[in-house]
């Protein structure tokens, strides 16, 4: 009797089953741009949580969709939204689209990662995250890396070195230990990487740069109070190639030549890809006041490296990426053709940079779930030499040719991590994803000089948990909160470091942002302390305080973002007010002398704070005539004053950290094949310590430096020649065309390599000749 109870009662429930199982369909089809795939668009159903990103060969789906009446838009980076509307039903319940995406008036809205480590438009990040491309890097002539930086909101990139030239980037006001370079999303830039890191990766390299100004220790751990700076290499789209040769005279006294080429191959079936890259930089000496010694290093860099991808099912992606710089640097006594020794002062450095990482994806659930794996490496061995000769006919000058100060360096990074990624569509009728990751970094500083008895030996671990929620509270409210928590090898208790970001999108083009974030340097070497600098005749050197701690920081900003389209124009702004306390902050306390020279102390000292508003104006009209540009207001400040130099009264503000600074980039393009280029770089006054010894410094004394202006324009023209399917570029241009350069370095071997301020290099014209496919 029950059995047959039973029977029934089953096949009413199968029939119940089937019957909402018939109540939904299924939405495919491709997007494409020019007839080729586009990865990574965006489909979205209107009004829903439903939704979808396209493959490698452009195609998606989107299950379970109920059946009913919709609006469905396709979206990609830099192209115009398009949308349609489908029906499903009982008699239709599989629908295929095609969407066919043309260029916008501007890029406005990119699809960005750093900020929340999961791919999101750039309107719907609750966190401001800037973008600069290829053709911008292209657009301003930038060489690498660090010249390349100078074009963004809010980051300034300084010299920091008369002789070895070395760049640092400052972060709203912080210096370079400050923020976290990525490269593809890891951690691999050592302390020791930082110092001449940016000058050795090339422009060819990058596809593009996200930066994200304030606190984002929750999401990537230990040095990221400033910010971060994520450098996403080329990766293979298309097929094709380009050569590129850039000829640089500088000041009309020495040259900078710079070969480079790409190449990129894609699989039939566009499931594999490999992108090429190699560049050449060769740049002479140059002097600017006829002292015989350097204001700009010799350079020889070779860089080569690759990526690739491999996808073995529809919802998996292999990842790989392999490069390596070869660099040799000189800089001081313009006698090059001795060896380093022989020359009364000079810095000579042979690097040779390994890095490689692996990526793998997994998707599932309908694209709700992704697993993300990740091993990223990096090496460094340098031989190097930082001396200063003395007179002939001491002792020391006789202990000094016996047993010159040469040095060697070797410097591992590794990074291991993954993260899960997971969609609720029916969070409390919202949707959220959650994020949980992993990550374990491991970085190997060795760095000695036997002659100064000089050895850093530093090994830092750190293991991160961290988790995330981004939440869609409603279409026009967004919810990005987590923690990570940090166990250093160096700290006794773990560190939490909780963010928190509110998106409020007043209209469409007009976004509001809230940002609370904490953050943590542990008490480590950073680069600037691994730069020994000369001054007065001698070394100076870091030393760590053994009763350093951890430094802690606080940071709140808010923001307005507008952005207003019309029929053939687009222009918008961002104002951006930011807050950041700092705990226990780090400074170099002088503490006298030795044999070699000056000696300094890192310690903890009170508090400080940095804070400032930064503005961000665009406009771009028909994609012929584009203006971007962006300005910083700050002010930086310890508590109580901090003495820089030895017998001086201290005083609170950063020193080498100006109070205004910004940039400005217009681009003009009437046709195809013309284009010119008008960009300029502003530098405010700041406090810089100059140490006596040269002939021309005979006291110790803070001086405030004069503002900069630098203009620079480039030229462009590009023929297409049909028949062999290319593009051929001739451009020119000149860089500091008012030469607002420095005027009061010092002069001999007894000079302050640490006095130098304002633009990295002097009047410089360049042409150049670029080959490309169509």
């Amino acid at each position: 009797m029950n059995t047959l109870k039973t029977i029934p009662l089953i096949l009413f429930l199968s029939f119940i089953s089937v019957a909402n199982a018939q109540q939904t369909g299924k939405v495919s089809g491709m997007v494409t741009v020019e007839d080729k795939p586009v990865e990574f668009a965006q489909i979205l159903i209107a009004s829903t949580s439903m939704g979808a990103v396209t493959d490698h060969q452009g195609k998606f789906t989107i299950n379970n969709v109920p059946f009913g009446s919709y609006r469905i838009r396709a979206s990609y980076i830099g192209y115009v939204d398009v949308t349609k509307e489908l029906a499903l039903t009982k008699n239709q319940p599989e629908i295929l689209l095609d969407f066919k995406l043309t260029e916008q008036t501007m890029q406005l809205d990119n699809i960005v990662i750093t900020g929340t480590k999961t791919y999101k438009r750039q309107t719907d990040s609750p966190v401001i995250v800037n973008v600069m491309n290829s053709v911008t890097l292209d657009n301003v002539q930038a060489c690498n890396l660090s010249e390349g930086l100078r074009f963004q909101p809010g980051l300034r990139v300084e010299t920091d070195c008369q002789t070895c030239n070395y760049t640092q980037l400052r972060m709203n006001g912080l210096a370079g230990g400050y923020s976290q370079i990525l490269i593809n999303g890891r951690p691999i830039f050592s302390p020791l990487t930082g110092l001449y890191g940016m000058d050795q990766l090339p422009a060819n390299m990058i596809d593009r740069i996200e930066v994200v100004r304030g606190g984002g220790s929750s999401l990537y751990g230990s040095s990221a109070i400033g910010g971060t700076v994520n450098v996403i290499t080329k990766i293979p789209k298309n097929n094709g190639f380009e050569l590129n040769y850039t000829y640089h005279n500088i000041d009309s006294q020495t040259s900078d030549h710079t070969l480079s080429a790409n190449a990129t191959v894609i699989s039939e079936q566009k499931n594999s890809g490999i992108s090429l890259f190699l560049n050449r930089r060769e740049r002479g000496l140059y002097d600017n006041n006829d002292d015989d010694f350097s204001e700009i290093a010799l350079m020889k860099t070779t860089a080569v490296g690759t990526n690739m991808f491999f996808i073995p099912k529809d919802n998996q992606k292999l990842e790989l990426n392999l490069s390596y710089i070869d660099e040799y640097r000189f800089g001081g006594e313009m006698v090059p053709e001795k060896p380093a020794y022989l020359a009364q002062q000079s810095e000579e450095r042979t690097h040779n940079v390994w890095m490689a990482s692996a990526d793998y994806q997994i998707n599932l659930n309908n694209d709700n779930t992704s697993i993300i794996t990740y091993l990223a490496w990096q090496n460094t061995d340098r031989e190097h030499y930082t001396g200063i000769m003395p007179n002939e006919g001491t002792t020391a000058y006789e202990d000094f040719l016996e047993n010159p100060p040469y040095g060697t360096s070797n410097v591992k990074t590794y990074t291991l991590g993954g993260q899960i990624n997971y969609g609720l569509n029916d969070f409390f009728n919202t949707k959220n994803v959650l994020t949980l990751g992993t990550e374990y970094v491991y970085d190997d500083v060795l760095d000695e000089i036997p002659a100064y008895a000089y050895l850093i030996d530093q090994t830092t671990k750190d293991y991160g948990l961290f988790l995330q929620s981004d939440w869609e509270i409603t279409p026009n409210l967004n919810l990005l909160s987590g923690v990570r928590m940090d166990i250093h090898n160096l700290l006794d208790n773990a560190v939490f470091s909780p963010r928190a970001s509110l998106l409020y999108k007043y209209r469409e083009n007009t976004q509001l942002r809230f940002s609370y974030g904490t953050g943590f340097r542990a008490p480590q070497a950073f680069d600037a302390d691994l730069h020994i600098a000369f001054a007065g005749g001698g070394i100076s050197r870091v030393l760590l305080s053994p009763d350093l701690k951890q430094e802690n920081s606080q940071s709140f900003s808010t923001s307005l973002n507008f952005d207003s389209p019309m029929e053939d124009w687009i222009a918008g702004f961002t104002i951006e007010g930011f807050y950041n306390r700092l705990l226990d902050a780090f400074f170099l306390q002088p503490i006298g002398e030795d044999e070699y020279g000056e000696l300094f102390e890192k310690q903890n000292g009170g508090g400080a704070t940095v804070k400032g508003i930064t503005l961000e104006l665009r406009a771009n009209y028909n994609r012929k005539i584009q203006w971007e540009s962006g300005f910083t207001l700050q002010s930086s400040a310890f508590d109580d004053p901090v003495e820089y130099i030895e017998g001086l009264a201290g005083i609170r503000e950063f020193t080498r950290t100006p109070n205004e600074y910004g940039y400005a980039i217009l681009t003009f393009s009437p046709t195809e094949k013309f284009n010119t280029t008008l960009n300029y770089v502003y530098t405010g006054t700041m406090q810089i310590p100059h140490f006596a010894g040269a002939p021309n410094q005979t006291v110790d004394e803070l001086i405030t430096s004069d503002a900069f202006s630098e203009i620079s324009t480039k030229i462009g023209y590009t023929l297409t020649l049909e028949k062999m399917g290319t593009k051929l570029e001739l451009y020119g241009g000149v860089k500091n065309i008012l030469n607002a350069y420095q005027d009061d370095f010092d002069i001999g071997k007894n000079r302050d390599s640490n006095y130098i301020y304002g633009p990295g290099q002097p009047r410089t014209y360049f042409i150049g000749i670029k080959l490309k496919s169509i």
